[in-house]
């Protein structure tokens, strides 16, 4: 994978987060910082940031529960170490942050 096509895949997965967390909880605060990092940060503090890490060709994703990469699979974002997929997996933790039951759709 090219770094341009890393780029396209990973805004595009970055978009479709921001897109899910809006429509999955309104309540959540969402920032855009700088180029490939989307920020949520829920009623009770709890933040979560994702990123683009383009070295690594990965995202990245900062939680409570720890650091988590991805990488994409050819369809997928998947977790480096058990292969969840991503949207399932930043539904977990943001209900676990949240304190309220968050499912992330496409």
């Amino acid at each position: 994978m090219t770094d341009s096509e890393f780029e396209a895949l990973a805004d595009s997965a970055l978009a479709a987060l921001e897109n899910a967390f809006e429509a999955s909880a309104p309540d959540a605060a969402l920032e855009t910082r700088g180029a490939g990092v989307l920020e949520i940060e829920f009623e009770n503090g709890a933040k979560i940031v994702i990123n683009r890490h383009a070295a690594a060709r990965e995202i990245w994703v900062a939680a409570r529960s720890g650091g988590f990469h991805f990488r994409h699979d050819g369809a997928l974002w998947r977790d480096t170490r058990d292969g969840t997929e991503l949207f399932a997996a930043l539904s977990k933790l943001a209900s676990a942050q949240s304190g309220t039951p968050l499912v992330l759709h496409r």
